[in-house]
């Protein structure tokens, strides 16, 4: 990622090596509700055959979309590979040292849209992580697979070859995969 932590700016190939390098995604501040935004992307990265965590402090032990919401990242039995923080900016800092608490540590943070903390991100990154901010990996899914341009959406994709599909719900998949 180039620059310094407060002018981030993430390049297509940089964004499309991540989602094609995590497997395994907790969602911090996943909402059991079926119009959040979380619920959407929960629901999202899973039908595109990512390994989904919920996390919610106050939900913990129960389910959504058929998969257990765990209180914390601590709880997760297996290991993550990205930890997208569906919080407000003032609790990245207790995400990002939760994060950096697990062993193995995970390879990615990804803050939602409108959600950066450059202090954290430097955190982070001097700990080897990876760091996106203010972005959504459903919309970059989405906008790289060309899925997203099928909603009248410019995606920058543009192809004469016909998608290859994979399972889920129109789903092509990135490109390199």
């Amino acid at each position: 990622m180039a620059g310094p932590v407060s002018q981030r700016t993430y390049s297509d190939a940089e964004i499309s090596a991540i989602l094609r390098s995590v497997r395994s995604i907790a969602v911090v501040g996943a909402s059991l509700k079926d119009v959040r935004p979380s619920y959407f992307v929960v629901r999202y990265l899973t039908d595109k055959g990512y390994d989904v965590f919920p996390i919610n402090p106050g939900h913990g032990g129960e389910t959504v979309l058929g998969r257990k919401v765990y209180a914390t990242l601590a709880d997760v039995p297996e290991p993550i590979d990205m930890v997208d923080i569906f919080r407000g900016p003032e609790h990245v800092p207790g995400i990002v040292e939760e994060a950096l608490a697990l062993v193995p540590r995970p390879k990615v943070i990804w803050m939602q849209l409108g959600i950066r903390h450059d202090d954290a991100a430097a955190r982070a990154e001097a700990a080897g992580l990876t760091v996106v901010m203010n972005r959504c990996p459903k919309i970059e899914y989405g906008r790289l697979s060309g899925e997203i341009s099928w909603s009248g959406v410019n995606s920058r994709v543009l192809s004469s070859k016909k998608p290859v599909l994979r399972p889920g719900f129109q789903h092509r998949g990135l490109p390199g995969t």
